[in-house]
């Protein structure tokens, strides 16, 4: 049987932490100093305490239902109607301190930035052209942002834009699960290596990278090992986490107008009154009738392979 949760008065005197949590987590339970006796409004700072008082003025005992640690978190259920479910969160903080914060659903819901995007053109672009991958499940809408959008094949990314038939800015978009998917299962580097091929492109997360050391299906330090090793191996191409996906929207907008701009200017050309409509997308005939001319073999039907668009994007390169 589940032992109760137990919350009590901390003896120390002068304290700014003074309650006292009791976790039935492991032989002799968690014991915490908290500054509050619940996480009402905000996430409560706590630390963990030497030990449970013999004696303890105990000011609260809730039955608890279940109490599982799951990587760095301990999820709670309290046996009650209300105020019944949270977390503890381990973390480090500077200097490599541990840092516990107690949470609930509604206060790591305020925790979340609570902005709104500017609606200025991104780098002076009025409607700007992106082509969004035709196998991007879900794709982004752009709201916000108001951008004129082309949907084809890409051979990298899912997100772009193109100047003089070019693509020359590519985005790839990643939920933290997927992120984590595609790193483990190797699928990462042959990602970055197409992406590396392009004049400009980068990795989006939609999340926190602080959410990398809460997870419970894979080891957090494999996780992190392999998001260092891909930024040294293609620093070309960043991973950049952006906490939720306005805001990965929001930054793959700008990001894709002031590459394009960029690659205007590269050129020669002013961004103000260049034409940077897509070019016409080629159909999937024109694109196989091509590489057969080049020695790629390929099937009548189905999916061209991303190795055959790439070559096809850098024709006249």
């Amino acid at each position: 049987m589940t032992e109760d949760f137990l919350i009590a008065r901390n003896p120390e005197e002068g304290t700014t932490l003074p309650y006292l949590l009791r976790i039935p987590l492991g032989p002799d339970g968690i014991v915490l100093k908290a500054k509050e006796t619940w996480p009402r409004t905000n996430k409560v700072y706590c630390h963990r305490a030497v030990g449970w008082p013999r004696e303890p003025e105990i000011v609260e005992a809730v039955p608890v239902r279940s109490c599982v640690r799951r990587g760095a978190a301990i999820d709670l259920v309290l046996d009650r109607g209300r105020e019944n479910r949270s977390q503890f969160v381990l973390t480090r903080i500077r200097g490599g301190r541990e840092a516990i914060f107690w949470q609930t659903a509604r206060t790591a819901k305020q925790a979340r930035p609570a902005v709104a995007v500017p609606t200025a053109r991104a780098a002076g672009i009025k409607d700007l052209p992106i082509i969004v991958d035709s196998h991007e499940r879900y794709a982004w809408k752009f709201a916000d942002q108001q951008p004129t959008t082309t949907v084809r094949g890409l051979a990298a990314g899912d997100y772009a834009v193109e100047w003089d038939g070019r693509v020359v800015a590519s985005v790839e978009r990643k939920s933290l699960a997927d992120l984590v998917a595609t790193l483990t299962g190797g699928r990462m580097r042959y990602l970055l290596a197409d992406l590396a091929e392009l004049p400009r492109a980068a990795v989006v997360v939609e999340d926190r990278y602080s959410k990398v050391f809460s997870l419970d299906r894979v080891r957090p330090a494999v996780v992190a090992d392999g998001l260092a090793e891909c930024a040294a191996r293609f620093p070309q191409v960043p991973i950049m986490f952006c906490e939720t996906r306005p805001l990965a929207q929001e930054w793959t907008y700008r990001f894709l107008a002031a590459a394009l701009r960029e690659s205007v200017e590269e050129a020669g050309g002013d961004v103000r009154v260049a034409d940077l409509r897509p070019a016409t997308a080629p159909t999937a005939g024109e694109i196989r009738r091509w590489a057969r001319e080049h020695g790629y073999t390929l099937s009548d039907r189905g999916r061209i392979a991303a190795e055959v668009l790439a070559a096809f994007e850098r024709r006249n390169d």
